[in-house]
């Protein structure tokens, strides 16, 4: 059977506008009887707006006067023609075009380095990647290591800058309340702020190599 789009608003429309039997009522809206019934005494669906069947295509008249003039009859819903545009849409895979499928690794290094509080889920998404091919270049075991580069997402055209602050802001933000749960303070706040602001760029010379700064080696 076909099942009937909005079965509330549906039944309170058949209550109030036809002579169906509760019986007839709940078995086309796939309800019980009982629930039929607190309908029509006004005890269930009180504030839902009546949705006739028919203008929505999932009744035929001559279906509803057939049920009318025979109890026992019970009626057959179409398929409506509002049907495929209520149905949720899956969401697809982000697709990455060909000629840019070779510099996700660059951006999978930049966000390693950069920002390692993004899950490694929130890259994967974002970049249209695996998180197998995101644990082969954090642990240097990808084909092309010697390569990669770390490059934002942004300027190789992976992503915008848009879902780039989005994927990072979410991430700070998931970190702070980790960190309050914890009882630490984030310096930073629950957003980071650019290095100009903080004097990252002045102090970088002064700071021991960390394992980002082994992409830059392959270099030499």
């Amino acid at each position: 059977m076909t099942q009937i789009l909005m079965p509330k608003a549906t039944a309170v429309w058949l209550v109030d506008n036809t002579s169906l039997t509760f019986d007839q009522i709940a078995d086309f809206c796939g309800l019980h009887p009982l629930e039929v019934k607190g309908i029509a005494d006004g005890e269930v669906a009180r504030d839902i707006r009546g949705a006739d069947p028919i203008a929505n295509g999932q009744l035929s008249r001559d279906e509803l006067d057939r049920a009318e003039k025979n109890d026992k009859y019970r009626m057959v819903a179409q398929k409506s023609r509002h049907a495929e545009l209520l149905k949720p849409v899956k969401k697809a895979p982000r697709y990455t075009p060909v000629s840019r499928r070779q510099d996700r690794p660059d951006a999978i290094a930049w966000f390693i380095r950069n920002h390692p509080e993004v899950p490694d889920s929130q890259i994967a998404r974002l970049l249209g990647t695996t998180k197998a091919t995101i644990d082969q270049v954090r642990n240097r075991q990808h084909w092309n290591s010697a390569n990669i580069k770390p490059v934002d997402p942004v300027t190789l055209g992976l992503a915008t800058q848009l879902e780039l602050d989005a994927v990072v802001r979410k991430a700070a933000e998931k970190r702070a309340k980790e960190a309050a749960r914890r009882g630490e303070v984030e310096p930073d706040g629950p957003t980071l702020r650019p290095a100009s602001e903080t004097g990252v760029a002045e102090d970088e010379a002064h700071e021991e190599p960390t394992y980002a700064d082994e992409f830059e080696g392959d270099e030499d």
